[in-house]
């Protein structure tokens, strides 16, 4: 008997870690959808023209009534231009598909025109290292090497010395009453460290850290949720106040707010191993983890009354997913693994029926929310969602095939 119920007692373990395997998540069967979503667009766009693309309109967003991308045209003031030849890139490096490389290629070439214009605003790090940066990471191409180059240089003029930050939006000055700088400007910090690095002026970097700094000095409240605009005197560089514009209020966490913050302190740390940095960003990312809803795609503000009947923000998701599954590889043991589990069962919800596309619509994602406050973008497929989505996928591929290595 007792062998028996040993056996027995083996075999539900058995039993247990098959399902447990079986449940793993699949980053390449989301990669593979992902590779079919990209070619549906390229088919509705080459429809779109007549048989032929125009490769300076960008997909931008697809309504939840609709179900056919709108897009805009590359220009300086279309802060999410850059994330459509991103996308083609991380999808040329997934599948090595020479006909996706020679798209991606020509949309970039839409891009150009950034390095040679003065700076609209500080989106310039989303437009060009997102297309340009990656396009250079695969091919060594000069061309676009020289493009980051320059287009760092034009970012760096809107860096105020007196302050210590980066202007975000110029022609907002007189809204907010001072020098404003968003959350969402620490993404565009890796521009100016790739480069410092790779040969432009060192000084760049020292930019970044300034940035980061008064950044994480005055744009987060104590319990480390972020503000999304910090206001300084533009005379004096003094912290005025910490306003909302996209979030529910200015004392709430706009959930996409705080994933810029987790994904650009990761960044920090990255490129200057200060630790300061990777305790700051882990508290930023406890906060936001401690608060997610069960399937870990949060609400498109924490603090919204609506809840739960407030629409969600996917690219929030995908964003901090991306960013655990980096900052996994730099904490030890047991944060390592709470981060990378995190980011995965964000990757899985991301992946449900329930926010995939699929069939619907030629995005990879739906549920994302732009801008709730001005009415734009909401409960709808962003390509920034996208963007980050294939980003993370492809992270998590790389640590397991690295893991396989070495086992």
């Amino acid at each position: 008997m007792k062998t028996k119920t040993l056996l027995a007692g083996l075999g539900l373990c058995l039993l247990s870690a098959c399902t447990t395997a079986e449940k793993e998540f699949d980053a390449e069967r989301a990669l593979d959808y992902c590779d079919k979503q990209v070619h549906r667009t390229l088919e509705e766009l080459k429809e779109a023209g007549g048989g032929t693309i125009d490769y300076t309109m960008m997909p931008r967003n697809i309504a939840d009534s609709l179900n056919t991308w709108h897009c805009r045209k590359a220009t300086k003031e279309e802060w999410c231009a850059g994330f459509w030849p991103g996308i083609l890139w991380y999808d040329y490096e997934y599948t090595g598909d020479e006909a996706i490389r020679r798209e991606a290629e020509k949309f970039t070439a839409s891009l150009k025109f950034l390095s040679e214009t003065p700076a609209f605003d500080h989106d310039l790090g989303f437009l060009v290292f997102c297309s340009y940066g990656n396009a250079y990471r695969l091919t060594n191409n000069p061309e676009y090497k020289q493009v980051i180059l320059d287009t760092a240089d034009t970012l760096a003029t809107l860096f105020r010395p007196r302050v210590g930050t980066i202007l975000s939006w110029p022609r907002n000055v007189e809204l907010f009453g001072g020098h404003n700088t968003i959350m969402d400007n620490m993404i565009n910090l890796e521009l100016l460290f790739w480069a410092a690095k790779n040969g432009g002026n060192p000084y760049l970097a020292d930019l970044a850290i300034s940035h980061a700094d008064k950044t994480m000095k005055y744009h987060f409240r104590p319990d480390y949720t972020s503000y999304h605009v910090a206001v300084y005197d533009t005379l004096t560089g003094d912290f005025l106040r910490g306003v909302t514009h996209q979030g529910y209020a200015d004392n709430s966490m706009w959930a996409r707010g705080q994933a810029w913050a987790i994904y650009g302190y990761t960044v920090m740390y990255r490129e200057t191993k200060d630790p300061r940095y990777l305790e700051f960003v882990q508290r930023v990312a406890d906060v936001y983890l401690e608060r997610l809803p069960e399937d870990y795609v949060p609400y498109w503000d924490f603090d919204d009354p609506a809840i739960p009947d407030a629409p969600r923000d996917a690219s929030a998701a995908a964003v901090v997913a991306s960013a655990l599954l980096e900052l996994s590889t730099f904490t030890q043991e047991e944060r390592s693994k709470h981060y990378r589990a995190a980011a995965v069962k964000m990757l899985e919800s991301l992946s449900s029926e329930q926010y995939q596309s699929r069939k619907s619509k030629p995005s990879f994602l739906l549920h994302s929310t732009g801008h709730k406050p001005a009415g734009s973008e909401i409960d709808a497929s962003i390509i920034y969602a996208d963007y980050y989505y294939i980003e993370a996928l492809l992270r998590l591929k790389k640590l397991e095939d690295a893991e396989n290595v070495h086992s």
